[in-house]
């Protein structure tokens, strides 16, 4: 029998209404390959503003991620956010799985859009899609900001306990969580006050029944795809104004690879070279949500340009 009522599905119409009254509007680009690429655009983009891309994560669709980075950010920027493939109205017929092949639709979109010059903002897996996409088309990418995104992981970290699990297949039966008790489970590893201990088993479901019944195994295709083979040897590396930003208490991607990351990109540590650090005290995987202030508040500061060196490299 069908349900009367979703509260998600209610939430996607608010947030629909949301994004169009901060001056965006719904957009699907078909690239000509079997891959269409659902996007929010400016209705209005204006010249003066510099343009900005917000790369969402696993989890719910672009718009449930990014709600409150564009209330704020969309009065600064020509703002487009993306859906990944296999998230929100994405996909594709094409066999790739890769985070490049994630970057190089956004590419073709924001092509299709004009955008030319960008800063691009990655979000858990959308980080890694952000700083693939910064090094395949350095030219076209001004800043980069990556947030609690495992880039520099190796695929022996699984296997020597850097993670909670200790193979991809694990982590994604945690990341696409089936039933009300996974979703639990998932929202454990993700906050560090969890608030699935209070919220009823039947809002579990419906938000699992919208968001995380399609395209189950494509997402476990690019889980995989990220851990295969990978060595931090193989990783190009960046050389635009980078930020990074973590929780301390992340579970999904330890701390411990946010501070490999920074090294990577400035291994001398010096100020004022190409990655700035903040990490977000008594926050998890979640921080977006936990400590929304905390992050936004340099996150601005970056992308504008505003600050006056590049911060400490733990900051709340």
């Amino acid at each position: 029998m069908p349900k009367c009522f979703s509260f998600t599905a209610a939430k996607n119409r608010c947030l629909k209404s949301t994004f169009s009254s901060r001056g965006l509007r719904s957009t699907f680009t078909d690239l000509k390959d079997g891959t269409i690429m659902h996007c929010w655009v400016p209705k209005s983009k204006k010249p003066t503003r510099p343009d900005l891309v917000l790369i969402h994560g696993f989890g719910a669709n672009s718009m449930w991620q990014w709600s409150e980075t564009v209330r704020i950010l969309s009065r600064h920027f020509n703002v487009y956010v993306p859906d990944l493939l296999f998230f929100g109205d994405s996909y594709t017929t094409r066999p790739e799985r890769t985070e490049s092949f994630q970057a190089q639709c956004v590419k073709r979109v924001m092509e299709e859009n004009s955008v030319t010059k960008m800063s691009v903002v990655g979000l858990s897996y959308g980080g890694f899609v952000a700083y693939d996409f910064a090094a395949q088309f350095g030219d076209c990418v001004e800043k980069v900001v990556i947030c609690c995104a495992g880039v520099c992981l190796e695929e022996k970290d699984l296997k020597e306990g850097l993670f909670a699990v200790s193979s991809v297949e694990d982590a994604a039966n945690i990341l696409l969580p089936q039933t009300a008790e996974q979703m639990r489970e998932l929202m454990g590893y993700t906050f560090v006050k969890a608030p699935a201990k209070v919220l009823p088993s039947c809002l579990l479901t419906d938000f699992i029944d919208e968001m995380f019944t399609q395209y189950v195994e494509e997402k476990k295709e690019l889980l995989l795809a990220i851990a295969k083979d990978r060595k931090l040897s193989d990783l190009p590396k960046i050389t635009q104004p980078t930020l990074i930003v973590w929780g301390d208490q992340d579970k999904i991607f330890p701390l411990e690879l946010g501070h490999r990351l920074k090294r990577f990109i400035s291994p001398t540590g010096h100020l004022g070279e190409n990655a700035q650090m903040v990490v977000i005290k008594n926050a998890g995987h979640g921080f977006l949500y936990e400590k929304p202030r905390d992050f936004h508040k340099p996150l601005k500061a970056f992308l504008l340009g505003t600050t006056k060196s590049a911060p400490p490299q733990d900051q709340t």
